[in-house]
């Protein structure tokens, strides 16, 4: 897979791999034509491993290279990362403010965003889900658009390493929207057709991500650790929340010790 990887455009390297971690969500949301329900247990369970998986993606796919990026800054080597990860905290909160969506496992009178409910239910979750995969093709993408600049196989590997981290993840998010959907009386049908859609955004993304990083070397670092506090705010404001809320908190967090190690050893080992 490398070898093909390494004769292809950094832009559709990032298109292809975003297209496999979009087919993962479509898995997971595929789960509706075995069952109508999902243990809760489970599903924490699953949730919370891809907060860990998210998180150590965070900072060895996308902070450590931002950081070994900046060496010669006039400021200082933390600036580009500390200013790109703020910002990416800060737009995804923005987004958090003005797109109308819900989040799993609540009522449609918590739906957030302007005007949530003019929507329907099935829309809002939707959103919800697509709001927290941007980051994920932002950052899937800019890993890619990187290597245009004169990227080592290494840096191919953590690229492809940081999609199949965020594959795994994605596979309980298409699981969080097509299960309660199905769950309320939804056509499976229907609730896998939602469920997969919500993984659409990110070859998008990606692509755009790519094209910034490609054709504007200096934004790297910012752009790496923009994707990095995006997906943060993500799994601090949603992910594990939502995983802990029905009272599995020790197994919730336990799952998420594990998605961690598992993409640091992915990371590590193979990066």
């Amino acid at each position: 897979m490398v070898d093909f990887f390494q004769n292809v455009d950094p832009i559709l390297q990032a298109l292809l791999a975003t297209l496999f971690t979009w087919g993962m969500t479509a898995l997971g949301a595929a789960l509706v034509f075995a069952t109508k329900t999902l243990n809760q247990r489970l599903l924490d369970s699953m949730l919370g491993f891809a907060g860990g998986v998210m998180i150590a993606a965070s900072y060895w796919s996308l902070l450590a290279p931002a950081i070994e990026l900046s060496e010669n800054n006039a400021i200082g080597t933390w600036f580009p990362a500390a200013l790109g990860f703020l910002f990416g905290g800060i737009f995804i909160w923005g987004i958090d403010k003005i797109l109308p969506h819900l989040h799993p496992n609540t009522s449609i009178g918590k739906a957030e965003g302007f005007y949530p409910n003019k929507r329907k239910r099935s829309t809002l979750l939707v959103l919800a889900i697509t709001l927290h995969n941007i980051p994920e093709g932002l950052a899937v993408g800019i890993a890619f658009g990187a290597l245009a600049n004169g990227g080592t196989e290494g840096a191919l590997i953590g690229a492809l390493t940081l999609a199949l981290g965020i594959g795994i993840q994605n596979f309980p998010e298409g699981v969080a929207v097509s299960m309660p959907l199905r769950g309320e009386g939804m056509s499976r049908r229907k609730s896998f057709f939602y469920g997969q859609f919500s993984g659409m955004v990110e070859p998008v993304a990606a692509v755009i991500g790519a094209f910034a990083v490609a054709y504007v070397e200096p934004l790297l670092p910012y752009a790496l650790s923009f994707a990095a506090g995006a997906m943060i705010f993500v799994v601090v404001e949603e992910v594990i929340p939502s995983s802990q809320e029905k009272g599995n908190k020790d197994l919730a967090s336990m799952s998420l010790m594990f998605g961690f190690i598992l993409m640091m050893i992915l990371d590590v080992a193979l990066g």
